[in-house]
């Protein structure tokens, strides 16, 4: 519970942040200073995701091994493989 919270709570710091990119793009700030920003979000969304996935690698799949559905256990490690490779597409 308190892992979705935490979630809960930096998605609303990066709502916030994203509207202040908005703003800076609106007064038309300096480029380089909206990009740093944008890699700010980008970051703790990527903290946001990376905790999201820790609590399922923790769960779902410790849950989906230790079972005796083998269609389970494999849809589960196929969908943290999926979730890897889209991670790592440029």
């Amino acid at each position: 519970m308190m892992k979705h919270e935490d979630a809960l709570k930096r998605l609303k710091n990066v709502e916030g942040h994203v509207r202040g990119i908005q703003r800076m793009i609106e007064e038309d700030k300096y480029c380089i200073d909206v990009i740093h920003q944008v890699h700010a979000v980008q970051s703790a969304l990527n903290k946001i995701s990376s905790m999201i996935l820790d609590d399922h690698l923790n769960t779902c799949l410790i849950s989906a091994v230790r079972g005796e559905n083998p269609d389970e256990r494999e849809r589960v490690l196929r969908e943290v493989t999926e979730i890897f490779e889209a991670a790592t597409k440029v």
